[in-house]
């Protein structure tokens, strides 16, 4: 049973130590999945800087005498097993790239909310050496998180426009075939 706040923080960060270590594992496989030059070198930085994050955490868990590992994160595990799927389905290339970035914001967004709640224990308990810690790796979620978006914009306009040309074909195709009937 969490018996404090001071409980509930280690824990918490326990937890977000093994959504990032998952996530350096993942995010390789994202790249190779991507079709995009843009998105695949934007996992690939990811990867350096979820690695950096991974030694942030190991620097707090230092500071605290505590032990990073003994906990499972299982709302990464779901996301990572659905960006799984995601990256096994047979999609024209732009629109997997779509999936992709829907599956890493999930991730992004994931992880911003558990940085900023961890942040947020940190003030409360007066590890004022960990707030900055945990404010930089929220940042940098955020940019992240905007730097997918700006790529979808992209992305999402080049499904879209394959889906149109996809369709005009079939509607050119059912047309030559009414007229050769």
């Amino acid at each position: 049973m969490q018996e404090s706040l001071r409980e509930l923080y280690i824990n918490e960060l326990k937890d977000l130590y093994s959504a990032e270590t998952q996530m350096v594992k993942t995010l390789p496989k994202m790249a190779k999945a991507a079709s995009s030059n843009e998105l695949r070198q934007a996992f690939e930085e990811h990867v350096r800087q979820t690695s950096e994050q991974v030694s942030r955490l190991e620097q707090i868990f230092e500071q605290l005498d505590e032990k990073p590992t003994g906990k499972k994160c299982l709302g990464m595990e779901g996301l990572v097993k659905e960006g799984a799927e995601v990256m096994k389905e047979d999609y024209e290339d732009s629109v997997k790239d779509a999936a992709i970035i829907g599956a890493a914001q999930r991730v992004e967004h994931y992880e911003i909310a558990a940085y900023g709640t961890l942040r947020t224990f940190a003030e409360i308990l007066g590890e004022d050496e960990h707030v900055p810690l945990l404010e930089q790796t929220l940042n940098e979620e955020k940019e992240a998180d905007q730097k997918l978006t700006r790529i979808a914009e992209e992305v999402n306009a080049s499904a879209e426009e394959g889906e149109t040309t996809t369709s005009a074909r079939v509607e050119t195709s059912r047309m030559r075939t009414r007229r050769a009937a």
